[in-house]
């Protein structure tokens, strides 16, 4: 299968130079795993240029196996939890100087919480070295588990983040081990459990969703309490993967992003290299000033 060709609107960004490579030596020296890299993130460059990154923890393979993520997947063989991990990215994020950090990680079906436990214990090493950090963590459905849900509130990110990434009628080819629903109602019970903590969610376009279905996506989201949102370009990481359907224009995406002001999200960032945790403290801010 060809991949089609990309539209000028979609240039990736450099590798950068002098602060990339820091980056690199940081999270070599700690032996972290970014979902910068391991998910071929097309702002890998241009992050690490301007000094951060998104840490993946619980291993860098997953138990399950999405149509559209470079992620491989291991369902039989998942990686053994380092217990050391959080203090590792504890202290690789204060040597980057990170004032705020997003924690993100592969799926672990394998494990009874999900591996929420881990997500907290990050959580709280972070605080523990760095005072006033902000943290936004990126979670899986945990199985739709109520216990690993209430692990994380207790954590008490600053931003609960869990991506729809497509439309209903597109999901069980995309996300054949996940639920549409199931990822609904995660959102709204975390919006219960911690009704200060603003709920993140995002949709990736250009894999085959029809205008309608995408704006039902952002309304569900919505109802679902959702108020900060990102949109961005489905990119097909290799001939394996999802084919993307098309390349969304700037335009459209300009138009989603109206679409969804007027419907009530504070903080929303659309379009073309948009992804989840790209510039993920400006939109916090957007979100903290619209409260």
């Amino acid at each position: 299968m060809k991949y089609k060709k990309k539209p000028d609107w979609l240039k990736m960004p450099s590798r950068g130079a002098e602060e990339a490579a820091r980056i690199r030596s940081i999270l070599l020296k700690y032996s972290l795993a970014t979902v910068c890299r391991q998910a071929k993130c097309p702002n890998l460059g241009y992050c690490y240029q301007h000094g951060t990154a998104t840490f993946l923890i619980l291993g860098n393979v997953c138990t399950r196996s999405c149509s559209y993520c470079a992620i491989g997947p291991a369902p039989d063989r998942p990686s053994p939890l380092n217990p050391d991990e959080p203090e590792r990215v504890a202290k690789a994020a204060e040597e980057m100087n990170l004032s705020y950090v997003v924690i993100t990680s592969v799926t672990r079906d394998d494990l009874l919480d999900g591996g929420a436990g881990h997500f907290a214990k990050t959580v709280k090493a972070l605080r523990d070295k760095i005072e006033g950090v902000g943290i936004e963590v990126l979670t899986p459905d945990f199985k739709g588990n109520h216990a690993a849900l209430d692990t994380i509130a207790e954590a008490n990110p600053d931003v609960f983040n869990h991506n729809l990434e497509t439309v209903k009628d597109l999901f069980s080819a995309v996300r054949p081990d996940a639920s549409y629903d199931l990822s609904l109602s995660i959102l709204a019970l975390y919006g219960k459990l911690s009704p200060s903590t603003p709920l993140k969610s995002g949709l990736m376009l250009g894999l085959g969703a029809q205008d309608d279905d995408i704006r039902k996506a952002i309304l569900d989201l919505r109802s679902s309490g959702v108020t900060m949102l990102t949109l961005g370009q489905y990119l097909q990481p290799t001939r394996r993967h999802w084919p993307v359907d098309r390349y969304v224009t700037p335009e459209e995406f300009d138009n989603w992003k109206e679409f969804a002001l007027s419907e009530g999200f504070n903080s929303v960032a659309s379009g073309p290299l948009v992804r989840s945790s790209f510039h993920a403290e400006l939109n916090y801010s957007s979100e903290v000033d619209s409260g």
